[in-house]
């Protein structure tokens, strides 16, 4: 299981630290910037805008208020922020990006010789901004979480620890559990990126609601060391897929 733990912590660093800015989906603008006071002149408005010019799906601060795949995995969400480090002559700013474990992705300052606020900070911002590439989400996973769980696993039995970090195979392809955090966990496909199934924790052990890779919700509950999809047909009844603990 020592090995299984060190691989999984490998395989999601991969994801973590050479995350950029373009692999994120959702970023979250807060109510108030780094060294502003309540009048943010703009600059939140016209940050928001640039974003979604740029194919993002800007959210709010307020993780109540998150859509529910930000909500789930927060780590999906890159963080942003406008730090105010105007001198005496000169509107300046720090845009900056952060992941779920608060460390800075990206950081461009830039300053403008316009005085007036309004316009001043929104000039700055504009330059920034122009080395914010489109998005082109990839999927993140927090190595935080990923270590957590390993740590966990140390300390529970070997049955507990192989049920929480293994890998699968339905016959034909082979797949790998990961631990997203306490009531979720993926299994993804070898070599890919996407999560080939997402399974979220009900109010009844073992059973989970599963949301598939092309949107489909189903359930799946846990069989012996297996884990088992009920797959949708499109007769409307449901077929049995069984992924084996290797």
């Amino acid at each position: 299981m020592k090995k299984l733990s060190i691989t999984i912590a490998v395989f999601c660093a991969s994801f973590s630290f050479a995350q950029k800015v373009s692999d994120y989906k959702y970023i979250s603008i807060p109510e108030k910037f780094t060294g502003f006071k309540n009048n943010q002149y703009g600059v939140d408005t016209a940050l928001a805008k640039s974003l979604k010019g740029k194919k993002y799906i800007v959210i709010s601060g307020n993780k109540s208020e998150w859509p529910e795949e930000a909500f789930s995995n927060p780590c999906s969400v890159l963080n942003a922020d406008v730090v105010n480090d105007s001198g005496l002559l000169r509107n300046k700013i720090i845009l900056e990006f952060k992941d779920c474990n608060n460390n800075v992705v990206s950081s461009q300052k830039a300053n403008t010789i316009i005085k007036e606020y309004v316009e001043g900070f929104q000039d700055a911002l504009k330059q920034a901004l122009v080395t914010v590439p489109v998005s082109n989400p990839k999927m993140v996973i927090s190595t935080t979480q990923v270590e957590s769980s390993s740590t966990n696993e140390s300390n529970e039995s070997p049955k507990s620890s192989e049920s929480r970090s293994a890998k699968y195979s339905n016959g034909k392809t082979m797949f790998q559990r990961v631990q997203i955090d306490g009531n979720q966990f993926i299994l993804i496909e070898t070599n890919e990126s996407t999560p080939y199934a997402t399974f979220r924790a009900t109010t009844k052990k073992d059973v989970f609601r599963v949301k598939l890779k092309n949107g489909t919700t189903t359930i799946g509950y846990l069989e012996d060391k297996n884990i088992v999809i009920e797959m949708p047909q499109p007769n409307g009844e449901y077929s049995k897929e069984v992924f084996h603990n290797n």
